[in-house]
Protein backbone atom coordinates (compact mmCIF):
# COMPACT_ATOMS: atom_id res chain seq x y z
CA UNK A 1 0.00 0.00 0.00
CA UNK A 2 2.90 2.21 0.64
CA UNK A 3 4.40 1.50 -2.64
CA UNK A 4 1.00 2.39 -4.11
CA UNK A 5 0.90 5.85 -2.49
CA UNK A 6 4.50 7.04 -3.29
CA UNK A 7 3.38 5.83 -6.51
CA UNK A 8 0.31 8.48 -7.26
CA UNK A 9 2.38 11.03 -5.25
CA UNK A 10 5.14 10.94 -7.51
CA UNK A 11 2.97 10.91 -10.77
CA UNK A 12 0.85 13.50 -9.21
CA UNK A 13 3.77 15.67 -8.77
CA UNK A 14 5.24 15.05 -12.07
CA UNK A 15 1.77 15.78 -13.78
CA UNK A 16 1.75 18.86 -11.00
CA UNK A 17 5.19 19.87 -12.60
CA UNK A 18 4.65 19.62 -16.04
CA UNK A 19 1.10 22.06 -15.64
CA UNK A 20 3.61 24.26 -13.66
CA UNK A 21 6.62 24.08 -16.66
CA UNK A 22 3.19 24.52 -19.18
CA UNK A 23 1.93 27.66 -17.53
CA UNK A 24 5.69 29.65 -17.13
CA UNK A 25 5.98 29.61 -20.98
CA UNK A 26 4.83 32.44 -22.39
CA UNK A 27 3.54 32.30 -25.66
CA UNK A 28 1.25 28.95 -25.41
CA UNK A 29 -1.38 28.00 -23.86
CA UNK A 30 -3.73 25.09 -24.50
CA UNK A 31 -4.75 26.09 -28.10
CA UNK A 32 -2.26 28.86 -29.22
CA UNK A 33 1.71 29.07 -29.87
CA UNK A 34 2.49 32.94 -30.75
CA UNK A 35 5.48 33.01 -32.89
CA UNK A 36 6.78 36.75 -33.37
CA UNK A 37 9.00 37.88 -36.13
CA UNK A 38 10.30 41.92 -36.71
CA UNK A 39 10.81 42.30 -40.30
CA UNK A 40 11.58 45.01 -43.18
CA UNK A 41 7.70 45.44 -44.95
CA UNK A 42 8.55 49.10 -45.71
CA UNK A 43 12.29 49.94 -46.11
CA UNK A 44 15.33 49.47 -48.20
CA UNK A 45 15.45 45.18 -47.64
CA UNK A 46 11.53 44.95 -48.48
CA UNK A 47 12.15 43.02 -50.89
CA UNK A 48 13.58 40.19 -48.92
CA UNK A 49 11.44 40.59 -45.98
CA UNK A 50 7.84 40.63 -47.35
CA UNK A 51 7.84 37.32 -49.55
CA UNK A 52 9.76 36.00 -46.29
CA UNK A 53 6.76 36.83 -44.70
CA UNK A 54 4.26 35.38 -46.95
CA UNK A 55 5.92 32.42 -47.54
CA UNK A 56 6.20 31.63 -43.63
CA UNK A 57 2.17 32.22 -43.65
CA UNK A 58 0.77 30.08 -46.84
CA UNK A 59 2.38 27.35 -44.58
CA UNK A 60 1.36 27.84 -40.85
CA UNK A 61 -2.16 28.66 -42.52
CA UNK A 62 -1.63 25.32 -43.79
CA UNK A 63 -0.57 24.16 -40.55
CA UNK A 64 -3.52 25.64 -38.80
CA UNK A 65 -6.29 24.24 -41.38
CA UNK A 66 -5.25 20.71 -40.69
CA UNK A 67 -5.24 21.27 -36.64
CA UNK A 68 -2.37 22.85 -35.83
CA UNK A 69 0.53 21.63 -33.50
CA UNK A 70 -0.40 19.06 -30.88
CA UNK A 71 -3.34 20.81 -30.95
CA UNK A 72 -2.50 23.97 -30.70
CA UNK A 73 -3.19 27.03 -33.90
CA UNK A 74 -0.13 28.86 -34.20
CA UNK A 75 -0.68 32.71 -34.60
CA UNK A 76 2.26 34.60 -36.42
CA UNK A 77 2.75 37.95 -35.41
CA UNK A 78 4.75 40.47 -37.64
CA UNK A 79 6.23 44.03 -36.66
CA UNK A 80 7.35 45.75 -39.15
CA UNK A 81 10.72 47.31 -38.74
CA UNK A 82 11.34 49.93 -41.87
CA UNK A 83 14.86 48.59 -41.69
CA UNK A 84 14.91 51.38 -39.02
CA UNK A 85 16.58 50.13 -35.49
CA UNK A 86 14.02 52.48 -33.73
CA UNK A 87 11.11 51.05 -34.84
CA UNK A 88 13.02 47.27 -34.48
CA UNK A 89 12.87 47.54 -31.20
CA UNK A 90 9.60 48.95 -30.68
CA UNK A 91 8.53 46.01 -32.26
CA UNK A 92 10.55 43.39 -30.20
CA UNK A 93 9.45 45.19 -26.95
CA UNK A 94 5.88 44.91 -28.21
CA UNK A 95 6.15 41.17 -29.34
CA UNK A 96 7.92 40.21 -25.81
CA UNK A 97 6.22 42.47 -23.71
CA UNK A 98 2.75 42.66 -24.57
CA UNK A 99 2.27 40.01 -27.39
CA UNK A 100 4.36 37.95 -24.74
CA UNK A 101 5.44 35.02 -27.71
CA UNK A 102 6.77 32.23 -27.73
CA UNK A 103 10.21 32.35 -29.99
CA UNK A 104 10.87 34.77 -32.78
CA UNK A 105 11.28 33.54 -36.19
CA UNK A 106 13.28 35.12 -39.14
CA UNK A 107 13.82 38.84 -37.99
CA UNK A 108 15.63 40.67 -40.46
CA UNK A 109 18.88 42.57 -40.64
CA UNK A 110 22.35 42.15 -38.65
CA UNK A 111 21.97 45.37 -35.97
CA UNK A 112 18.28 44.96 -35.56
CA UNK A 113 18.77 41.21 -34.51
CA UNK A 114 22.04 41.93 -32.31
CA UNK A 115 19.80 44.70 -30.16
CA UNK A 116 16.80 42.26 -29.98
CA UNK A 117 19.14 39.33 -28.42
CA UNK A 118 19.37 42.36 -25.23
CA UNK A 119 15.67 41.23 -24.54
CA UNK A 120 15.78 37.83 -25.86
CA UNK A 121 18.68 36.54 -24.17
CA UNK A 122 17.42 37.18 -20.86
CA UNK A 123 14.10 35.29 -21.24
CA UNK A 124 15.51 32.81 -23.17
CA UNK A 125 13.37 33.01 -26.01
CA UNK A 126 14.63 30.77 -28.87
CA UNK A 127 15.97 33.03 -32.32
CA UNK A 128 14.88 31.00 -35.12
CA UNK A 129 16.24 30.95 -38.92
CA UNK A 130 16.83 35.45 -38.84
CA UNK A 131 17.04 36.58 -42.09
CA UNK A 132 20.78 37.80 -41.63
CA UNK A 133 23.53 35.08 -42.28
CA UNK A 134 26.20 37.42 -40.40
CA UNK A 135 28.13 35.26 -37.49
CA UNK A 136 26.66 36.93 -34.35
CA UNK A 137 24.01 35.52 -34.88
CA UNK A 138 24.97 32.72 -33.12
CA UNK A 139 27.28 34.88 -30.54
CA UNK A 140 27.05 33.93 -26.82
CA UNK A 141 24.40 32.75 -25.55
CA UNK A 142 24.48 30.43 -28.04
CA UNK A 143 21.73 27.93 -26.52
CA UNK A 144 18.59 29.69 -27.37
CA UNK A 145 19.59 31.14 -31.30
CA UNK A 146 19.81 28.68 -34.36
CA UNK A 147 20.71 30.16 -38.11
CA UNK A 148 19.48 28.05 -40.76
CA UNK A 149 22.43 28.29 -43.43
CA UNK A 150 25.88 29.08 -43.86
CA UNK A 151 27.02 32.99 -43.05
CA UNK A 152 28.05 36.04 -44.87
CA UNK A 153 32.05 35.80 -43.96
CA UNK A 154 32.00 32.06 -45.44
CA UNK A 155 29.56 33.16 -48.75
CA UNK A 156 31.98 35.86 -49.59
CA UNK A 157 35.27 33.65 -48.44
CA UNK A 158 34.20 30.81 -51.25
CA UNK A 159 32.65 33.03 -53.70
CA UNK A 160 35.53 35.30 -54.22
CA UNK A 161 38.16 32.37 -54.15
CA UNK A 162 36.26 30.55 -56.77
CA UNK A 163 35.69 34.03 -59.25
CA UNK A 164 39.76 34.71 -58.88
CA UNK A 165 40.76 31.02 -59.70
CA UNK A 166 38.07 31.38 -62.53
CA UNK A 167 38.91 34.03 -64.32
CA UNK A 168 42.36 34.13 -63.15
CA UNK A 169 42.44 37.66 -60.88
CA UNK A 170 44.96 39.89 -59.54
CA UNK A 171 42.88 42.39 -57.00
CA UNK A 172 39.92 41.90 -54.77
CA UNK A 173 37.80 44.80 -53.74
CA UNK A 174 34.17 45.22 -51.70
CA UNK A 175 31.18 48.21 -51.60
CA UNK A 176 29.84 47.75 -48.38
CA UNK A 177 27.44 49.29 -45.87
CA UNK A 178 30.05 49.70 -43.12
CA UNK A 179 27.46 47.97 -40.64
CA UNK A 180 27.61 44.38 -39.42
CA UNK A 181 26.67 42.71 -42.14
CA UNK A 182 28.83 45.16 -44.24
CA UNK A 183 32.13 44.65 -42.40
CA UNK A 184 31.37 40.96 -42.58
CA UNK A 185 31.30 40.74 -46.18
CA UNK A 186 34.63 42.91 -45.87
CA UNK A 187 36.22 40.18 -44.07
CA UNK A 188 35.10 37.34 -45.80
CA UNK A 189 36.33 39.08 -48.87
CA UNK A 190 40.14 39.33 -47.62
CA UNK A 191 40.21 35.79 -46.12
CA UNK A 192 38.98 34.47 -50.04
CA UNK A 193 41.84 36.90 -51.60
CA UNK A 194 44.43 35.36 -49.24
CA UNK A 195 43.38 32.07 -49.99
CA UNK A 196 43.43 33.15 -53.62
CA UNK A 197 46.93 33.93 -53.47
CA UNK A 198 45.75 37.44 -54.92
CA UNK A 199 45.56 41.20 -53.63
CA UNK A 200 43.06 42.75 -51.36
CA UNK A 201 43.26 46.39 -53.09
CA UNK A 202 40.58 48.50 -52.47
CA UNK A 203 37.42 49.39 -50.59
CA UNK A 204 34.55 51.90 -50.75
CA UNK A 205 31.89 52.39 -48.08
CA UNK A 206 28.31 53.61 -49.09
CA UNK A 207 25.20 55.00 -47.18
CA UNK A 208 21.99 52.70 -46.90
CA UNK A 209 20.37 55.43 -49.70
CA UNK A 210 23.35 56.02 -51.83
CA UNK A 211 22.53 56.04 -55.51
CA UNK A 212 25.46 57.19 -57.51
CA UNK A 213 27.85 54.70 -58.05
CA UNK A 214 30.09 56.63 -60.66
CA UNK A 215 32.79 57.93 -57.91
CA UNK A 216 33.05 54.78 -56.43
CA UNK A 217 33.62 52.44 -59.53
CA UNK A 218 35.87 55.00 -61.14
CA UNK A 219 38.11 54.71 -57.96
CA UNK A 220 37.50 50.80 -58.29
CA UNK A 221 38.59 51.29 -62.01
CA UNK A 222 41.86 53.21 -61.08
CA UNK A 223 42.60 50.57 -58.31
CA UNK A 224 42.73 47.86 -60.62
CA UNK A 225 39.74 45.76 -59.45
CA UNK A 226 39.11 42.54 -61.01
CA UNK A 227 36.24 40.98 -58.50
CA UNK A 228 34.06 43.61 -56.45
CA UNK A 229 31.80 41.57 -53.54
CA UNK A 230 29.06 43.48 -52.67
CA UNK A 231 27.20 44.63 -49.11
CA UNK A 232 24.89 46.94 -50.21
CA UNK A 233 21.10 46.85 -50.38
CA UNK A 234 19.36 45.14 -53.02
CA UNK A 235 18.09 48.22 -54.78
CA UNK A 236 21.83 49.60 -54.52
CA UNK A 237 23.53 45.82 -55.96
CA UNK A 238 21.20 46.82 -58.98
CA UNK A 239 22.36 50.00 -59.61
CA UNK A 240 25.95 49.20 -59.40
CA UNK A 241 25.57 46.61 -61.81
CA UNK A 242 23.74 48.87 -64.31
CA UNK A 243 26.03 51.93 -64.17
CA UNK A 244 29.34 49.42 -64.47
CA UNK A 245 28.11 47.93 -67.73
CA UNK A 246 27.24 51.71 -68.74
CA UNK A 247 30.52 53.18 -67.80
CA UNK A 248 31.76 49.75 -69.70
CA UNK A 249 33.55 47.98 -66.67
CA UNK A 250 33.05 44.44 -68.37
CA UNK A 251 36.31 42.97 -67.11
CA UNK A 252 35.11 43.60 -63.61
CA UNK A 253 32.84 40.70 -61.99
CA UNK A 254 30.41 41.78 -59.40
CA UNK A 255 29.06 39.44 -56.63
CA UNK A 256 26.20 39.22 -53.56
CA UNK A 257 26.05 37.14 -51.12
CA UNK A 258 22.52 35.61 -49.87
CA UNK A 259 21.25 39.26 -49.21
CA UNK A 260 21.46 40.04 -52.89
CA UNK A 261 20.30 36.21 -54.24
CA UNK A 262 17.02 37.46 -55.01
CA UNK A 263 14.78 36.38 -58.04
CA UNK A 264 13.87 39.83 -58.95
CA UNK A 265 17.68 40.88 -59.21
CA UNK A 266 17.94 38.44 -61.91
CA UNK A 267 14.69 39.59 -63.45
CA UNK A 268 15.57 43.17 -63.95
CA UNK A 269 14.60 44.16 -67.33
CA UNK A 270 17.05 45.14 -69.82
CA UNK A 271 19.70 42.45 -68.93
CA UNK A 272 20.91 44.79 -66.21
CA UNK A 273 22.40 42.40 -63.80
CA UNK A 274 23.40 39.90 -66.41
CA UNK A 275 26.68 38.13 -65.15
CA UNK A 276 26.13 39.14 -61.72
CA UNK A 277 27.25 36.20 -59.53
CA UNK A 278 25.81 35.68 -56.02
CA UNK A 279 27.30 33.49 -52.95
CA UNK A 280 24.50 31.75 -50.88
CA UNK A 281 23.82 28.61 -48.91
CA UNK A 282 20.92 27.92 -50.68
CA UNK A 283 19.61 26.88 -54.20
CA UNK A 284 17.47 28.88 -56.44
CA UNK A 285 13.81 28.11 -56.60
CA UNK A 286 13.16 28.98 -60.28
CA UNK A 287 15.99 26.86 -61.29
CA UNK A 288 14.51 23.41 -60.19
CA UNK A 289 11.01 24.27 -60.65
CA UNK A 290 10.70 21.00 -62.19
CA UNK A 291 12.30 19.03 -59.07
CA UNK A 292 9.21 18.05 -57.23
CA UNK A 293 9.63 19.84 -54.12
CA UNK A 294 9.92 23.20 -55.64
CA UNK A 295 7.29 22.75 -58.15
CA UNK A 296 4.77 21.76 -55.25
CA UNK A 297 5.65 25.00 -53.27
CA UNK A 298 5.21 27.09 -56.60
CA UNK A 299 1.97 25.61 -57.38
CA UNK A 300 0.62 25.95 -53.44
CA UNK A 301 1.80 29.35 -53.14
CA UNK A 302 0.13 30.68 -56.24
CA UNK A 303 -3.16 29.21 -54.79
CA UNK A 304 -2.93 30.66 -51.88
CA UNK A 305 -1.49 34.13 -52.83
CA UNK A 306 -2.33 34.21 -56.26
CA UNK A 307 1.27 35.28 -57.23
CA UNK A 308 4.09 33.79 -58.24
CA UNK A 309 6.52 32.59 -55.52
CA UNK A 310 10.61 34.39 -55.55
CA UNK A 311 13.40 32.95 -53.52
CA UNK A 312 12.84 34.13 -50.15
CA UNK A 313 9.00 33.08 -50.19
CA UNK A 314 10.41 30.18 -50.52
CA UNK A 315 12.68 30.38 -47.30
CA UNK A 316 9.93 32.04 -45.24
CA UNK A 317 7.80 28.30 -45.92
CA UNK A 318 10.88 26.57 -45.45
CA UNK A 319 11.47 28.28 -42.31
CA UNK A 320 8.35 27.69 -41.21
CA UNK A 321 8.37 23.84 -41.81
CA UNK A 322 11.30 24.04 -39.66
CA UNK A 323 9.63 25.55 -36.79
CA UNK A 324 6.54 23.10 -36.82
CA UNK A 325 9.49 20.00 -37.66
CA UNK A 326 10.44 21.50 -34.06
CA UNK A 327 7.61 21.94 -32.46
CA UNK A 328 5.91 18.68 -33.28
CA UNK A 329 9.19 17.00 -32.01
CA UNK A 330 9.13 19.20 -29.34
CA UNK A 331 5.68 17.20 -27.76
CA UNK A 332 2.64 18.19 -26.03
CA UNK A 333 4.25 19.76 -22.95
CA UNK A 334 5.79 22.13 -24.84
CA UNK A 335 8.67 24.57 -22.86
CA UNK A 336 11.78 26.12 -24.36
CA UNK A 337 14.12 23.56 -23.08
CA UNK A 338 11.66 21.01 -25.02
CA UNK A 339 11.81 23.15 -28.25
CA UNK A 340 15.32 23.92 -27.67
CA UNK A 341 16.20 20.17 -27.38
CA UNK A 342 14.01 19.62 -30.50
CA UNK A 343 16.09 22.00 -32.93
CA UNK A 344 19.12 20.36 -31.71
CA UNK A 345 17.73 16.59 -32.84
CA UNK A 346 16.52 18.05 -36.14
CA UNK A 347 18.09 16.33 -39.23
CA UNK A 348 16.70 16.13 -42.47
CA UNK A 349 17.30 16.77 -46.25
CA UNK A 350 15.54 20.25 -47.24
CA UNK A 351 14.60 19.36 -50.94
CA UNK A 352 12.83 22.47 -51.23
CA UNK A 353 15.61 24.74 -50.53
CA UNK A 354 18.72 22.36 -51.71
CA UNK A 355 20.60 21.81 -48.76
CA UNK A 356 20.74 19.40 -45.56
CA UNK A 357 19.76 20.69 -42.44
CA UNK A 358 21.34 19.16 -39.57
CA UNK A 359 21.69 20.35 -35.74
CA UNK A 360 23.15 19.55 -32.48
CA UNK A 361 23.67 21.03 -29.35
CA UNK A 362 27.49 21.59 -30.48
CA UNK A 363 25.98 23.22 -33.68
CA UNK A 364 23.13 25.69 -33.82
CA UNK A 365 24.24 26.00 -37.47
CA UNK A 366 21.63 23.95 -39.95
CA UNK A 367 23.29 23.83 -43.56
CA UNK A 368 26.97 24.26 -44.42
CA UNK A 369 27.11 23.92 -48.09
CA UNK A 370 27.81 27.42 -50.37
CA UNK A 371 26.22 27.24 -54.09
CA UNK A 372 27.56 30.16 -56.41
CA UNK A 373 25.42 31.03 -59.20
CA UNK A 374 25.68 33.42 -61.49
CA UNK A 375 22.45 35.69 -63.92
CA UNK A 376 22.47 34.02 -66.97
CA UNK A 377 19.08 34.95 -69.44
CA UNK A 378 17.44 36.57 -66.59
CA UNK A 379 17.84 33.76 -64.17
CA UNK A 380 19.98 32.50 -61.45
CA UNK A 381 22.26 29.50 -62.69
CA UNK A 382 24.38 27.59 -60.02
CA UNK A 383 27.78 27.31 -61.03
CA UNK A 384 29.84 26.09 -58.23
CA UNK A 385 29.36 24.78 -54.94
CA UNK A 386 31.50 23.91 -51.60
Amino acid sequence: MKTLIKRLVTATALTAAATLAHAETQGVSDTEIRIGSVNDLSGVFAAVGVPATKGANVYFDKVNAAGGVHGRKITFIVEDNGYQMPRAMQGYNKLLNRDKVFAMLQSLGTPMNLAGFKLLDPKGIPNVAPLSAARQMLQEPVRNKFVSFADYFEQARIGVKFLAEKYDAKNVCTMYLPTDFGKEILEGSHAGAKEAGIAFASETTHKPDESDFVGSLSKLKADGCDIVSMALTVRQSITVAGTAKKMGLTDMKFMNTSAGFLTVVAKVPGGVTEGLYAAASWQDLWARANDEAPKAFIEEYKAATGEDPVGFAMLGYAGAQMMVKALEAAGPDLTHDSFIAAMESLRYEDELVGNYIDYSADDHQGADTVYVSVVENGNWKKVHEE
